[in-house]
């Protein structure tokens, strides 16, 4: 069994709790569907947000999610590049998978697609 990363983000419109938390949850529970995850097989989730969003932790919505309580979770400040996509949510995931790298879903949502439009799906 392999440790693979899953590489994921999402925008919010604006800096405020409730769309933080409701972007976080979309893009977990879209990468958890694509990925067939169960928490037993995280390692962790290492979350970034871009220094325009500080109403909130990501991990708060998670820690809420079932059965997620116990993965470890570490949320930090995305490098502040100027001219980068603002107001961006990032996950890495790391997952013990069997699966191989090419059989990884990579989730991009919301104006995130831009940062990877290779493995963006439409």
């Amino acid at each position: 069994m392999a440790v693979r990363g899953i590489r994921g983000a999402i925008t919010v419109e604006v800096n405020e709790k409730e769309p933080m938390l409701q972007a976080t949850l979309e893009l977990l529970n879209e990468i958890v569907q694509q990925n067939g995850i169960v928490p037993d097989d995280i390692a962790s989730v290492f979350i970034t947000v871009t220094q325009d969003l500080d109403a909130t932790f990501p991990a708060i919505a998670i820690r809420q999610m079932g059965g997620w309580d116990l993965v470890p979770l570490m949320c930090a400040l995305e490098v502040p590049v100027k001219g980068s996509l603002e107001r961006c949510i990032r996950f890495m995931i790391h997952l013990n998978t069997e699966k191989s790298q090419a059989e990884i879903n990579h989730v991009y949502l919301g104006g995130a697609r831009v940062l990877r439009p290779d493995l963006s799906k439409s």
